[in-house]
Formats: structure tokens, C-alpha cells, sequence
């Protein structure tokens, strides 16, 4: 069955540190088609671009909604997130288990509209930095923005 096969990563250069940059990368596949996009942020953390990968993924297949969806994720926090988390934060009102405000909630809420528009899609844990060409891919992309932001 033809399927969007997506890697997506993110990263933070100064992740504790009050000035500094992010990226994210997505390597897409849809039959032989590839497709590879990334971006760079000031002042952000891992996690949002964790997130935000797998945003601007989904729409960059927009329309495409009935063709089947596999994200490919090294970050633990987006998979159990997505596959797990969520449907509790919802039923919350947006509270996480100590009934604070889900952190990054704005970005939660545009990936799940946008994965909720898929009929098909799921979310897979992968192993970063291994022998996973995808995600070494998406990997690459990711310090590619972050080099561009140092330009």
C-alpha cells in the first residue's frame, strides 16, 4: 500500500541557556518521491522543535488526507505524546497529571488538528543517531538550520 513514510527531528544549540537557536527536519517519502524541509528558531527549546517537525511535515501533505501516515520520531516526548498522553490531556482540559497547564499546548494542539485530519496515521518511536537512514536524514537537516542560523 502506497504511504507517507515521514522522519522528523529537532534540536536546540544552548537548550538551558537564555539566547540561543533551534531546528527542525523532515525527510518525506511518498512512493519515489522525496522531499526535505527545515527550519530555524531563536530562543526556543527541544521539545518545540521536536513538535514543530512534525507540524510543518503534515503540512507539507496537506491534501493528501486519505493516503496512510507513518511519522518516524526519535523523541520519546512526541510519540507518547501523540500516542498516549494526549486523550488524557484533553479529558484534563489541557492539565497534565499535576494539573498544570500542558507545556507547549499551542503546538499540541496543531499537531493533533492536523493528524486528526488523516484518516491513517501513527506515530513510531525510532532510535536516534543509529543506523536508521531517515532519521539520520532528518537529523542532518536539523543542524543544517541551526548552522544557517550562525550565518
Amino acid at each position: 500500500m502506497d504511504k507517507f513514510i515521514i522522519y522528523c527531528d529537532g534540536g536546540c544549540r544552548g537548550n538551558q541557556e537564555k539566547i540561543n537557536i533551534g531546528g527542525w527536519g523532515a525527510f518525506l517519502q511518498y512512493k519515489d518521491n522525496v522531499n526535505e524541509i527545515y527550519g530555524g528558531v531563536r530562543n526556543t527549546t527541544n521539545n518545540k522543535m521536536e513538535l514543530l517537525a512534525c507540524i510543518e511535515a503534515l503540512k507539507a501533505i496537506h491534501g493528501n488526507k486519505d493516503v496512510p501516515v507513518e511519522i518516524h520520531c526519535d523523541s520519546a516526548y512526541v510519540v507518547n505524546g501523540m500516542n498516549s498522553w494526549v486523550a488524557g490531556w484533553i479529558k484534563n482540559g489541557w492539565k497534565n497529571s499535576k494539573k498544570k497547564p500542558v507545556e507547549n499546548q499551542d503546538l499540541w494542539k496543531k499537531l493533533l488538528a492536523l493528524s486528526n485530519s488523516h484518516e491513517d496515521i501513527k506515530f513510531i518511536k525510532v532510535k536516534g543517531h543509529a543506523d536508521n537512514e531517515g532519521n539520520i536524514r532528518a537529523d542532518a537537516l536539523v543542524n543544517q538550520a541551526m548552522d544557517e542560523m550562525l550565518i
